[in-house]
């Protein structure tokens, strides 16, 4: 069988996926819990509807808009954080694939209580991730002292460690609900 990983269908999921992720990020600055639950959500069911490298692209391109559309003070310090940001998403799309696509994929995928478990794992690794990479090395190592950033350093800790995780399992409920009507629609298509 040949896979198709970049097709027509594929390139459109995945920029109408972007399109919403583009959207969201004009919200970045009011709240985290915004913005980071619906791009988590795009990534997900572009791991599930597409394929891991139409997510993959996805998580490398969110961060990158994110930076233009609105950069945060923390972003314009420590711009090393831009690829860690996408590292994060990546770990989120890969356990993603690894630990819930087939399981999903079955008629009983959102009525497993083992999926909910598995979505909780993915979400506690990205925060993991995040929050090692991020939080506890990359902010304290290139935030100088003397800055005015350093005094929110504990915050800027807190959105990348704790809160990725918290966004992204609320992202994994937004993807169950649109999942549970796509995975119909895209059955009755092939």
């Amino acid at each position: 069988m040949n896979k198709k990983y970049f097709g027509v269908k594929e390139i459109a999921i995945t920029a109408a996926l972007l399109a919403i992720c583009v959207i969201s990020q004009i919200f970045k600055n009011v709240s985290i819990f915004i913005t980071g639950p619906i791009i988590n959500t795009c990534i997900i069911i572009a791991v599930l509807s597409v394929n891991l490298p139409c997510a993959i692209l996805l998580c490398i391109i969110t961060p990158v808009t994110a930076y233009l559309i609105a950069a945060s003070p923390v972003m314009n310090m420590v711009p090393l954080i831009i690829p860690f940001i996408m590292l994060g998403n990546i770990v989120l799309a890969i356990s993603t694939a690894l630990l819930l696509k087939k399981s999903m994929s079955t008629a009983n995928g959102l009525k497993s209580p083992l999926n909910y478990i598995k979505a909780v794992i993915c979400a506690v690794l990205k925060g993991t991730f995040m929050g090692l990479t991020i939080s506890l090395w990359l902010l304290p190592t290139f935030i100088p002292a003397d800055s005015k950033l350093y005094g929110k350093l504990s915050v800027f800790q807190t959105n990348f460690s704790i809160y990725q995780a918290i966004t992204a399992a609320i992202g994994f409920a937004y993807a169950f609900i649109i999942w549970a009507a796509l995975r119909k629609f895209l059955k009755k298509e092939m």
